[in-house]
């Protein structure tokens, strides 16, 4: 399995890549390039979320926190005064970044349904929701959010696959087959959480029409 930096890196070099070039056709702005760019970054430890003493998890309900936190100071700021704002929006760091934590660990496995192309598709589709109803950016921007965010998580599921294969030694790993993979088995009843979660983002996603068209565009 590749370590936290080879995942980070590999991540945001592919991802910037892909961002500046998309930036150089000026079909997005530089700021957009950038939101895109650390969407595939978080992208490439997403799959990591279900480790229990990895970096990627405290990272990533560290950037819950502070996006709960935030959320908090948005409600307070039209209903609360400003010192149970603060205390409000403390307090919901701190759920987040530790009961939260610790219970989402205690109830996954590493490896396991979350480390699948079909939880990338979730990770996706949840950034393009998150994207489009929270932070009101375009339908175009929003699905470039989530198509980053599921590109940086495939590249992370790869990157395990490759390092579970030992060139020196000519064989493959015990782990080999158990990163790359669409979805686990058996396991019915995430699999099928995951499947709704995919369906109910769907639905509530703008269309992506938006974006087709401007594939189409880059394609001409």
């Amino acid at each position: 399995m590749a370590d936290f930096k080879t995942h980070v890196k590999v991540a945001s070099i592919a991802t910037g890549i892909l961002a500046s070039s998309l930036a150089w056709t000026e079909l997005i702005s530089l700021p957009e390039a950038c939101l895109l760019w650390l969407s595939g970054s978080l992208g490439g430890i997403m799959p990591d979320i279900d480790a229990d003493t990895s970096r990627s998890i405290e990272i990533i309900f560290r950037l819950f926190g502070a996006l709960a936190s935030t959320l908090m100071m948005l409600y307070g700021r039209h209903h609360l005064p400003l010192l149970d704002t603060l205390l409000l929006a403390g307090g919901a760091y701190l759920l987040m970044r530790y009961p939260c934590c610790w219970a989402f660990a205690k109830l996954t496995v590493h490896r396991a349904s979350l480390h699948s192309l079909l939880a990338n598709g979730v990770f996706g589709i949840a950034t393009v929701l998150v994207s489009y109803h929270l932070f009101h950016l375009s339908v175009i921007q929003s699905w470039l959010m989530g198509v980053f965010m599921f590109i940086g998580a495939v590249i992370h599921l790869v990157l395990d696959e490759i390092y579970s294969i030992d060139l020196e030694g000519r064989r493959l790993k015990k782990s080999f087959g158990t990163a790359l993979k669409v979805m686990q088995w058996p396991a019915h009843l995430p699999n099928l959480a995951l499947l709704a979660c995919l369906w109910c983002g769907g639905w509530l996603a703008p269309s992506p029409l938006p974006l087709w068209q401007m594939v189409r565009q880059l394609l001409r």
